[in-house]
């Protein structure tokens, strides 16, 4: 693939690099975990290939060979040979047909998904990027204008139905068949959080603050964590703590008592209270939040979260399976 130009700030992440956080290294991976594994699915990927996630705004890049994409996740403009393409989809572009991923629209994350997956050698197992560290994905760093990223060879896949129509109709883009990849509907947006091991730490007036006020994102948030200005929450009585490992969703509250949601490129180990921790499903949510988004969080039990969890994990089974099907038409 080669980048005409690179977007604002485009990395390739694989599900991340675990395992190595007792050594200070941070895990990496999608921020938008959902939204990875939906492209990777809709191209007969398997879950843990590497897609790159372009922030704020997608790049132009070229293919040197015929390639089956999928675009998942934050809302923008995607057009192909100067034709309009939709997203949630999978779409053959001939050799040499231009891709242009502009501008976002909704949300902050796009994840632009490619058959076989992007193949840079992996950096103690994983192909992430590690920006902070500067190893991983292409070099270590966000793309730029005039890069050539390396794909899984093709000659390593099996040709598909699509592929063979392609050949034959001469066409420069072909979609793949349609599939529903809509989720089931919350009843609210509020982001579900369960108590941290510090929630009793913190005064009644914080608890009823953090689950009942908005939380802005600040301009301040990046990959490594949501921060969120808004009503202070303040501890009972001060708190002396030894530093722990992290977990992606953790909400690490500092002394200025606006609270921090750890993201995918959190440090591997804290010592700021942990007044709760997101719940895996809804992390996506958190990760498509714009700075100045109004953010609402609600307290829920541990067998609520696990609940969400599965339910998530069972729609996404079926959205693979349906697309495996669609891709053998």
């Amino acid at each position: 693939m080669r980048v005409e130009r690179p977007g604002l700030l485009s990395t390739l992440q694989d599900t991340g690099r675990y395992g190595q956080q007792q050594y200070g290294v941070s895990v990496n991976g999608p921020m938008d975990e959902w939204s990875h594994r939906l492209a990777n699915a809709l191209v007969g990927n398997p879950e843990q290939a590497a897609v790159l996630e372009c922030t704020l705004g997608g790049p132009r890049v070229v293919f040197s060979e015929d390639t089956l994409i999928a675009v998942c996740g934050a809302r923008l403009p995607v057009t192909a040979g100067g034709q309009a393409i939709p997203q949630d989809r999978a779409v053959l572009l001939k050799r040499g047909t231009v891709l242009d991923l502009g501008l976002r629209q909704d949300g902050a994350r796009a994840y632009l998904a490619v058959r076989g997956g992007f193949a840079p050698p992996p950096v103690l197992g994983s192909r992430s990027t590690n920006l902070r560290a500067g190893f991983g994905g292409h070099e270590g760093r966000a793309l730029k204008g005039g890069d050539r990223v390396a794909l899984a060879p093709r000659r390593a896949l099996p040709m598909l139905p699509i592929e063979r129509r392609m050949v034959q109709s001469g066409l420069p883009v072909l979609l793949a068949p349609a599939i529903d990849t809509a989720t089931a509907p919350r009843p609210d947006t509020a982001i579900r959080v369960i108590a941290g091991p510090h929630w009793q730490a913190f005064t009644l007036a914080a608890h009823h603050s953090f689950t009942t006020q908005p939380y802005a994102a600040t301009q301040q948030s990046d990959r490594m964590g949501i921060r969120l200005k808004g009503e202070s929450l303040s501890l009972i009585a001060p708190l002396e703590l030894v530093s722990e490992a992290t977990v992606f969703g953790a909400v690490q509250v500092p002394p200025d008592g606006q609270p921090i949601v750890l993201m995918a490129d959190r440090q591997s180990a804290g010592g700021y209270p942990k007044i709760g921790y997101v719940a895996s499903a809804d992390l996506p949510l958190l990760a498509q939040a714009m700075p100045g988004d109004a953010l609402h969080f609600t307290l829920v039990d541990q067998a609520q979260a696990e609940a969400a969890w599965l339910a998530a994990e069972d729609r996404l089974i079926q959205i693979q399976e349906a697309a495996a099907l669609a891709l053998q038409r």
